[in-house]
């Protein structure tokens, strides 16, 4: 049999972490078995659905490499389709009209729990035939009232519900439109699909869509429902733990193999391997080996996986996703060295790519002032000879290397008879702005001869206003 999974997000909000590790499952699920992808768009709430959430869906997705095989399928474009099987239901005597009114069900449904009952929909029109002319009402689906739905939870094992315990779902609301429950049986037997993952909070619907897709003589997919994510406070995940959106982690600085690498172990494990490339989760994942217990999302480990990949990924790779992050902070990435040369410099320094771009500004822009803090320690009247002299070898030199270039700041305290600190902060402060930059050598050839001499006497005429003040 081909795998076909699917994931079918709802265009309400935006593609939270939850949504992106159920995708990334079924995405898995789909790749480990050479099967299909398909990527729905579950938009009947039409008052609700917005297209900018259908596009942070899309973006989300795109970022994170989960690319489908089939969609963006939207469910508003099948319409149609759910319309003529709601009729044949009705045809088949398989589903019915209810004109009972919202306020009438309320009321029982209050009886019914005053009574210690579990609130349920009574049957009262399921076999009435007296339809009153031109009243509003909504189609029910005709739930079979004997023996139990029976499935085998990849995750949960197997889970059975008594169909006594199912009331009649409406299908179809008053205003003709179809509702999710049964939208998501027509999609699934439609686009072929045969393992459906999702959160455990779809448990409750699955009997009923079982039931829905065996009236329809349609195959009834396997299922696997997933845990919830949890905050490190022990509740269900939100915003107040920080960052829940796909996006905005994207924006924060995160790279998406982080993200994904972080993601797939919320519940998923192989042995006690913590970094895996996609091409190994492909490989070694198994719906079957999810645990059942709702897992912690823990930022601080996040970060320590973003740092790992920042670190070993080709610069190139890195490159790829840390330019928005210049571009946002006003960066011409041509007025300076390839941004492959400065990750490759300031990877080891840095958490995330914000900060990556946040510390590397010098290598592009002018700076206005100097860092306060490490002017005052640094540019002092006693740095005003080592700069001025190792200035002088450094525009002296015939080839502008790291080497050649540690050898001028070397011979200038030689020649001074200086600790190297006392040439080596004053030059890393005056070509920075700052106190804290990479090694010299790789700094200075990154950027021009001509860019270091004019920040040296920037910072000489820095001294020069300080000793006169």
């Amino acid at each position: 049999m081909s795998v076909v999974t699917r994931f079918a997000p709802s265009p309400t909000g935006y593609l939270h972490v939850g949504g992106a590790r159920t995708a990334l499952y079924s995405w898995l699920l789909a790749k480990r078995h050479g099967g299909q992808f398909v990527l729905r768009v579950e938009d009947t709430d039409v008052e609700r659905s917005t297209e900018e959430a259908k596009q942070a869906i899309l973006d989300g997705m795109q970022w994170l490499g989960l690319n489908w095989d089939t969609g963006p399928v939207y469910q508003t474009d099948r319409f149609d389709r759910y319309k003529t099987l709601i009729q044949q239901l009705l045809d088949n005597g398989q589903a019915y009209k209810c004109f009972m009114s919202a306020e009438e069900l309320d009321a029982i449904r209050e009886e019914q729990k005053a009574k210690g009952e579990k609130p349920r929909y009574p049957g009262t029109w399921r076999d009435r035939t007296d339809h009153p002319e031109g009243e509003p009402f909504v189609i029910r689906f005709k739930s079979p009232q004997e023996g139990s739905v029976v499935f085998d939870d990849h995750v949960r094992g197997r889970i059975e519900f008594k169909n006594s315990e199912l009331d009649d779902l409406i299908i179809q609301r008053t205003d003709g439109t179809p509702t999710y429950n049964f939208c998501v049986v027509v999609d699934d037997w439609d686009m072929g699909i045969t393992h459906v993952v999702r959160g455990e909070d779809h448990i409750n619907n699955t009997p009923r869509q079982i039931n829905i897709l065996q009236a329809l003589g349609a195959p009834v997919p396997e299922y696997a429902h997933v845990s919830m994510i949890l905050g490190d406070d022990g509740k269900k995940l939100s915003k107040r733990h920080g960052a829940v959106s796909v996006t905005q982690y994207r924006d924060d600085g995160f790279l998406p193999q982080a993200l994904l690498n972080y993601l797939v172990r919320l519940g998923w494990s192989h042995g006690d391997q913590e970094v895996f490339s996609v091409s190994e989760m492909i490989e070694l994942f198994s719906v079957d080996a999810i645990g059942q217990s709702a897992s912690a999302f823990n930022t601080e480990k996040l970060i320590w996986l973003n740092q790992h990949y920042i670190k070993s990924l080709p610069a190139s790779e890195v490159a790829a996703h840390a330019r928005m992050h210049f571009t946002d902070l006003g960066i011409d990435l041509h007025a300076g060295p390839a941004l492959e040369s400065v990750i490759a410099i300031q990877a080891d320094r840095v958490k995330t790519l914000k900060e990556l771009a946040e510390i590397s500004t010098y290598f592009y822009q002018d700076f206005d002032s100097f860092d306060e803090k490490a002017a005052k320690k640094h540019l002092r009247p006693v740095a005003r000879q080592p700069l001025e002299t190792v200035k002088e070898k450094l525009m002296a030199l015939e080839n502008w290397t790291p080497e050649a270039i540690q050898g001028a700041i070397n011979d200038t305290a030689e020649e001074l008879e200086v600790g190297m600190g006392k040439v080596g902060m004053p030059l890393r402060v005056a070509v920075t702005g700052g106190g804290n930059s990479p090694s010299l050598d790789v700094t200075l050839n990154l950027l021009s001869r001509d860019k270091v001499g004019e920040r040296i006497d920037k910072a000489l005429t820095f001294i020069a206003n300080r000793e006169n003040s």
